[in-house]
């Protein structure tokens, strides 16, 4: 399911740009990476994760002074133990993979403002074994392996500000909000399988320091990332997530 849902971002991406390609287009690629913190709360369930590294390209298509396309991708890995989550009663190793993606058209307000619109993809596969810690009466305990595969696609929309400080050093900030449908698929190694449907929905914000690179029509930005949302199952289950970190990113220019 997440692999034709990213296929059809890329499908909305190539259907904008092919139609336009007959006039003059500036195309900008570029990687970008964040260094991030993950903090988890559910109720009395709480777990603070080291930072990881996500990854992944940044892309950009303008049309005219007035409206882009912008598409960022990022994908990492968190590795962790979860007792925390049960004050130590169980023993948990937990592995996460990643992936957070944004597809949006941004239309120029003003010199210094735009807004933005599209679509935002977030998603996670999780091993998980858990097992009771080891005691004299019970030294080996059962293991138990849980693996879940998660997603929500949905709409999301925000304000973006572009200030020259001097010469060709600028401050960027972003925040926007969204709102994902999803599901997540369960499956643990006792019982049978289980879909659960959710909803989720946050915010997002980052501020930075860019550098244009003139001769080399390069861009190299260094700055801050928060993101903040809930994971809603049901009206009695609700997930509270944390990312927050810092980003670094470096884009090249050129028209087409």
């Amino acid at each position: 399911m997440k692999k034709l849902l990213l296929t059809s971002i890329a499908i909305c991406c190539l259907s904008v740009i092919i139609p336009c390609k007959v006039y003059a287009l500036d195309i900008t690629v570029g990687a970008t990476t964040w260094f991030a913190w993950w903090d988890i709360d559910q109720g009395k369930m709480a777990a603070d994760i080291s930072p990881k590294f996500l990854y992944g390209p940044a892309l950009a298509v303008k049309f005219n002074d007035d409206f882009n396309l912008t598409f960022v991708f990022l994908y990492g890995k968190y590795d962790y133990d979860g007792s925390e989550y049960h004050s130590g009663v169980f023993n948990d190793s937990i592995k996460t993979k990643r992936s957070d993606s944004d597809l949006a058209i941004n239309y120029k307000l003003h010199d210094y403002f735009k807004v933005f619109a599209g679509l935002k993809y977030m998603a996670y596969t999780m091993d998980r074994k858990s097992g009771a810690v080891p005691t004299a009466a019970q030294p080996d305990p059962m293991r138990i392996s849980i693996k879940s595969d998660h997603y929500g696609i949905g709409p999301g929309m925000g304000l973006s500000a572009t200030y020259p400080i001097i010469d060709n050093l600028f401050i960027l900030g972003t925040f926007s909000g969204f709102y994902l449908w999803g599901n997540e698929e369960v499956s643990p190694n006792y019982e049978q399988n289980h879909n659960i449907s959710l909803n989720e929905y946050g915010f997002n914000s980052n501020i930075s320091i860019a550098y244009y690179i003139a001769p080399a029509s390069t861009v190299v930005s260094l700055g801050g990332r928060f993101q903040y949302f809930i994971t809603q199952y049901d009206e009695y289950i609700n997930i509270r997530h944390m990312f927050y970190g810092i980003t670094l990113t470096a884009t090249y220019t050129f028209s087409i």
